[in-house]
């Protein structure tokens, strides 16, 4: 399938999970990027909130539209890496910083057991990173993973400086293998919420669907 053409004011424009219009989102990129003249600044300065206090989840219901869209997930305050890129994406966009999501699937060598456990492999199926247009050029933004995440797991934080590439380190701190690029999925306009799911759905099943909605269950029965 031809993949569809956008001009760059496209990806400054809300779309269904980007929902750059929204007015908490609105409010949280001006709040952020008050006084903050250069386009390089803002972004940073967006991203580093986005990792650190969008805190890392990988294990959240996944088949709720809701969940994807950026200001649900900036009120709920957590999620995974698709859902942090469009927090990300929203920001930028909101700023008049044009932005889009990326999408890879890799493999983690050092993934939790209890992840593990849920999806029976390391292979992350579409994981999503943001795209910002800085300078005339896209730049790679990476904000999964948050510090306290990074600190407890030994993991080397993504730092993004607002002109260079910020993806995963390739070892974590002890020199240990930890994330591997497999398959490059290209770059979306939006989060495109049915692709995501189908090839979720061919690589874990329905088993790893089941394994999750029973986990999530057990926790939530845990905390009440």
């Amino acid at each position: 399938m031809k993949k569809a053409a956008f001009s760059i004011e496209d990806y400054l424009k809300p779309t269904a999970t980007v929902d750059s219009d929204n007015e908490l989102v609105r409010e949280r990129s001006q709040a952020l990027t008050e006084g903050v003249s250069d386009t390089a600044g803002k972004a940073r300065n967006l991203f580093y909130w986005v990792r650190d206090e969008i805190r890392y989840n990988a294990l959240v219901p996944l088949e709720i539209f809701e969940n994807y869209r950026a200001s649900d997930t900036l009120k709920r305050g957590e999620g995974f890496c698709v859902e942090k890129a469009a927090v990300l994406a929203a920001l930028a966009r909101a700023v008049g910083i044009p932005a889009r999501l990326h999408f890879a699937d890799i493999r983690n060598h050092l993934v939790s057991a209890r992840v593990f456990e849920v999806m029976g492999t390391n292979l992350f199926s579409y994981h999503g990173y943001t795209e910002l247009y800085i300078g005339r050029t896209w730049v790679k933004a990476t904000p999964a993973f948050d510090l306290k995440v990074c600190q407890e797991h030994r993991i080397v934080p993504v730092e993004f400086d607002g002109q260079h590439d910020a993806l995963f380190h390739s070892h974590n701190l002890d020199g240990k293998l930890h994330i591997v690029y497999v398959k490059d999925h290209g770059d979306r306009i939006d989060v495109p919420v049915d692709e995501i799911l189908g090839a979720w759905m061919q690589l874990y099943g329905v088993a790893a669907q089941e394994r999750l909605s029973h986990l999530l269950k057990q926790e939530s029965a845990t905390e009440k």
